[in-house]
Order: C-alpha cells, then sequence, then structure tokens
C-alpha cells in the first residue's frame, strides 16, 4: 500500500481524504506537476518546481510551500515507498471553501489543498516505445485558451488519448487552424534534414520542461532548431518525428494519421536526442 502526502500528511493511501467542496473537485480548479524518478534520484525538480510557481501564479492562487519544503516532501515519498524508477504526482488547489461558488474565495480564510502520490514504473527509461516509436493520429483542439497554465482540465486530453486508442494509434496530435499545436500529455517536434522543429511558447502550448531541456541539449550538440508552427502535411514528409514530456522522455513517432515516416522505425535523430537527455538529466538528477 502506497504512502501518500495530504496537507501537511503522510498517511496510507487507503486513508487519504479531500472534501467534496474541494474546488479541484468541482470546478478543475486546480495545477498539478509530475516528477519522473529515475534510480531513486528526482529528473529535473527545479524545472517543475518553477512552473508549479508560474502557474499558480497565473490563477492568482496562494503557493502552499517553498521549494526546499516541497523537495524533502517528494524524497521522503520516494524513501516510504522505495521508489527506484517512477512518477511522482503533485496537485495543488484552491482549497475547500465550504461551499460551491463561481467566485475564488478569500485566500486569508481558504487553505490550499495539496497532494502528492507516486507511481513505480521499473524501467521507465527502458520503455519498448522508445524502440519502436509510436503512432499517432490528428484531432481538433478544442481545449481552452490558456494551455500554458499546467491545469488539471485534463478532459479533452484523455478523450484525444481514446480516439486515438479507437483508431488504433498510441497518441494523438492535436491541430488548431491547420497547425499542430502539441501532442495529448507531450510537446511535438519534426526533424527535417539536420533541423529540429517544433512550435514556439505561447499560450498554445504547454512550456515543457523536458522540452527545454531538450532543445537546450540539442542546441549544444550542435543541431539545428527551429520553433515555429508545423502542419500535418509536412510533419508526414519528415525525416523524422518525435515527443517529449516528464515521462515518455523522447519519444519517436513513426506513423502519423497512417503515413510512416522513415520506413515506419524510428530516426537516428530522436535515439540520440533521448540518448543525451537521459545522461545528462540523470547527472543531475537530485
Amino acid at each position: 500500500m502506497r504512502t501518500v502526502y495530504v496537507n501537511g500528511e503522510y498517511l496510507p493511501e487507503t486513508e487519504a481524504k479531500v472534501s467534496i467542496f474541494d474546488r479541484a473537485f468541482l470546478m478543475a480548479d486546480g495545477v498539478y506537476e509530475v516528477t519522473s524518478v529515475l534510480g531513486g534520484k528526482l529528473i529535473d525538480f527545479d524545472g517543475h518546481a518553477k512552473r508549479l510557481d508560474r502557474s499558480l501564479s497565473e490563477l492568482d492562487m496562494p503557493s502552499p510551500m517553498g521549494r526546499d519544503e516541497l523537495l524533502e516532501i517528494h524524497r521522503e515519498l520516494v524513501r516510504l515507498n522505495e521508489i527506484e524508477d517512477g512518477l511522482i504526482y503533485l496537485q495543488v488547489t484552491r482549497g475547500a471553501p465550504g461551499d460551491r461558488d463561481f467566485v475564488f474565495p478569500d485566500p486569508e480564510t481558504t487553505e490550499p489543498t495539496v497532494v502528492l502520490f507516486t507511481q513505480s514504473k521499473p524501467g521507465l527509461a527502458e520503455s519498448p516505445a522508445a524502440k519502436e516509436g509510436i503512432r499517432i493520429i490528428s484531432i481538433e483542439d478544442q481545449r481552452w485558451g490558456r494551455r500554458d497554465i499546467k491545469t488539471v482540465q485534463l478532459l479533452y486530453p484523455s478523450m484525444g488519448k481514446m480516439m486515438a486508442k479507437k483508431a488504433g494509434a498510441d497518441d494523438a496530435w492535436m491541430v488548431e487552424d491547420g497547425a499542430v499545436t502539441e501532442g495529448t500529455s507531450n510537446n511535438a517536434y519534426i526533424v527535417k534534414g539536420d533541423t529540429i522543429v517544433t512550435r514556439q511558447l505561447s499560450t498554445d502550448i504547454l512550456h515543457g520542461i523536458t522540452r527545454a531541456a531538450v532543445l537546450r541539449f540539442a542546441r549544444e550538440a550542435q543541431m539545428k532548431v527551429e520553433e515555429r508552427p508545423f502542419t500535418i502535411e509536412e510533419a508526414q514528409g519528415a525525416d523524422e518525428a518525435f515527443i517529449t514530456s516528464a515521462s515518455a522522455f523522447v519519444t519517436p513517432v513513426v506513423e502519423i494519421d497512417g503515413v510512416a515516416l522513415g520506413g515506419g522505425t524510428p530516426g537516428p535523430l530522436a535515439a540520440r536526442l533521448r540518448e543525451i537527455y537521459l545522461d545528462e538529466s540523470r547527472k543531475a538528477a537530485i
């Protein structure tokens, strides 16, 4: 049985409780982060902590604790649950003011709700998808306009994953005004020649922590990077494609809407980037 963290307490998961009036439950009024654990250490923790602060700020939600306390909780959950490889999910909500109301409650009288739990995933970095690649479909992007805030509003991304599953694919890329925004839970990339192309940062996409690290490593390795929109048609004509996320790291895409890329096998650039990312991230893990 897992030990989880709820509002200052470490509890067995069966004893963890959150109020039915919590605004995440009633209004999706909450934000979250997922941090990977490799070899018992946290990957890109500082990046996730900074993005959490940004998400909270954008929603005028008070931060429940500082970086050091947050790190201590993450490390304690890794220890208590004996996580070697896996994930830590963190969620912060505006709390439970006592009744349902569209108006934000007074932060002076309502404490945020803070929940963390672990997911053990042995061999997380050795996923078969990294060797075989994934197949994606394209779907219309019907999410709200502030995708740069990592909120718990995940119904449409879940629907997108189910659309992909029904179509016999692994995931979906969302398209708006003719251009790819991102995947259902990841950032999207194509490779043309020796150039990596990915959509530029804006409110249209999540500012991925893995995205930032991968692009930094790519530039350090003298790879060319273009941050601009691209279409599904351009992606189908690319040499390679891949996704990045905290749990998928760098994962190649081998098929888009039924069109195979690179003969249907992962390309060398994505494989090299994954290797660099994992090597560098393990060195910097805490």
